[in-house]
């Protein structure tokens, strides 16, 4: 019987590394071919991943709740039907170019003095962490490779080789990196407890969520930029309409459907801000795919109504519905989190007036719909109660500049404004 190695999976766009948050098998059980062998949360979802082989599972390679890199191993199968050495060997080698990530000059150069040395994410970042010289480290992983328990067992016994201590531990061996992890891990700040003080894990969802937030920060020049909208043109249609439309339809009409179809309208008619920036040019996506901000009691998922402009204000209230339905029940996965090339947030579900969003990385903007409110305004020289909302928009400068955004902003009141039983189709 031949051994073979299940490997973390690239579950999404960007993906560098998944966080076991559930085993669904242990050593000794038996597996076919596409059973389900663990949940991975990555990205902010849960996605179950299949085994490759049918066999029995010999060995489980990490923790629950320990993250690995993209292509490290997960488990070992003793597969049924042996393979020859040769294909043993081709096996591995197709799975190691599987899961192989690109190399950037930058990281190369970080990899530095060992030009040919390549670590996973994790390994990398302890390393930056606790200053280790990977150079000086020898690996227990297959082919001599360095992992993350190899730095951790380092980290438990106090003897970390520095890049200016002679080499005491050595034959460092390459391994997978993922692009971008040359980036500098923020310090961690020695918080002072006392009694009755409550400590609270970090979980893998809210490293994910922090890890996106501050690459977002990091790398993205934020602007910001607000506009006052009168709604009540809106609200008459909606509260005439969602009776009716509950009852037919079976979910609910909300204002927040309106205002997505007015932002796909206006990325019409405004593409530059359905852009990301990539290095040496602007990348102006043509779907234009509407990412939502759905938060439950402790996270914040962010799924996709794909093709936004193309859909009725019916179509988009349904998605609404489903996607915040998944996200409540746990059954969102990783194809309903990807593709989006602009968000919009329905921060007015909290009762906020005002607020100024972090861009989704690696959109170009975001939107944030605050509460609608009755208040007085002056029409005509004359003061009338009206329902107004404010609209306010982040923007990533190296793309974006205030008049186009500026415009956008315009246009997207215009439609507003202009809602009537006339001129907005529901269907």
């Amino acid at each position: 019987m031949a051994m073979e190695l299940m490997k973390m999976p690239q579950l999404g766009e960007s993906v560098t590394e998944g966080t076991i948050s559930k085993w669904l098998v242990k050593p000794g059980d038996h597996v076919t071919k596409y059973d389900p062998l663990a949940e991975v949360m990555t990205d902010k979802v849960n996605a179950e991943v299949p085994s490759s082989f049918t066999g029995i599972i010999k060995e489980l390679k990490a923790d629950e709740n320990q993250t690995l890199a993209v292509g490290e191993v997960i488990c070992s199968i003793e597969v049924e039907t042996a393979k020859t050495d040769n294909e043993n060997a081709a096996q591995v080698s197709q799975n190691e170019e599987k899961f192989e990530a690109p190399v950037t000059r930058d990281v190369q150069q970080a990899a530095e003095p060992s030009r040919k040395a390549r670590y996973s994410p994790a390994v990398l970042k302890l390393s930056q962490e606790h200053g280790i010289d990977l150079s000086k480290v020898k690996g227990t992983g297959n082919e001599g490779r360095i992992t993350r328990k190899d730095l951790l067992k380092l980290v438990e016994s106090g003897n970390l080789p520095k890049a200016d201590e002679p080499s005491a531990i050595s034959d460092a061996a390459p391994e997978e990196i993922a692009p971008q992890v040359n980036r500098q891990t923020s310090p961690v700040a020695n918080v002072p407890t006392a009694a009755g003080d409550k400590e609270i894990p970090v979980t893998g969802i809210r490293k994910a969520i922090a890890s996106n937030m501050l690459k977002s920060k990091h790398e993205i020049p934020h602007a910001w930029t607000m506009v006052e909208v009168d709604a009540s043109n809106m609200v008459k249609l909606r509260d005439n309409l969602k009776s009716d439309f509950k009852q037919k339809e079976g979910y609910n009409l909300t204002y927040f459907a309106f205002f997505v179809k007015a932002v796909a309208q206006a990325l019409t008619e405004f593409p530059e801000l359905n852009s990301m920036w990539a290095g040496e040019k602007i990348v102006q996506k043509k779907e234009i795919n509407i990412s939502i901000a759905v938060a439950t009691e402790d996270a914040l998922f962010v799924p996709v109504i794909k093709n936004a402009d193309e859909k009725s204000i019916k179509g988009i209230a349904r998605e609404i519905q489903e996607l915040a339905s998944k996200v409540k029940s746990g059954k969102l996965k990783a194809e309903d989190m990807q593709g989006g090339t602009f968000t919009v947030n329905n921060t007015g579900s909290f009762g906020s007036v005002q607020s100024m969003g972090i861009i989704n990385y690696p959109q170009a903007a975001i939107l944030q719909v605050e509460t609608i409110v009755k208040r007085p305004v002056v029409i005509n020289d004359m003061i009338a109660v009206r329902d107004m909302v404010n609209l306010c928009l982040s923007l990533d400068h190296r793309v974006l500049d205030g008049l186009v955004c500026g415009r956008f902003l315009a246009r997207v009141k215009e439609i507003i404004e202009k809602i009537s039983k006339d001129n907005t189709p529901i269907y």
